[in-house]
């Protein structure tokens, strides 16, 4: 006999009747991967239209992991990120899901509320050589 991970030790799997949530099982399985929501990544998207506009970003890249959304903006497409958007829901109880993070890794400005982060972006913030 073989021991299985849901048994314990010297109990037999034909004897004992287990119930199993699917849904639970999947997701301890394979969590899904944190995403941005629609109207999350609409005010992400506005602000980076109105700065293409401004001839200050040039492309993107949207990341989801199993820990975090990252919204990366870019001044030319082979380079490191400006500015990475991140969502972060183990953050959410402390300091907030929400973070925009500079190319050297600092934490501009953090927050629970979307809209208020992206505010960051309404004060000239530009690249220094």
């Amino acid at each position: 006999m073989t021991d299985h991970p849901d048994f314990p030790r010297g109990s037999n799997p034909e004897d004992s009747a287990v119930v199993v949530d699917l849904d639970h099982y999947r997701q301890n399985r394979d969590p899904l991967p944190i995403t941005f929501h629609r109207r999350e990544l609409d005010a992400i998207l506005w602000i980076y239209g109105r700065m293409v506009g401004e001839g200050e970003w040039k492309d993107y890249a949207i990341d989801h992991t199993r820990e975090k959304a990252v919204f990366s903006v870019f001044k030319r497409s082979g380079e490191m990120p400006l500015f990475r958007i991140e969502k972060n829901p183990k953050l959410a109880a402390k300091q907030g899901a929400f973070s925009v993070v500079n190319t050297q890794g600092r934490i501009l400005k953090r927050g629970h509320d979307l809209q208020q982060v992206l505010k960051v972006f309404d004060k000239a913030l530009k690249l220094v050589d």
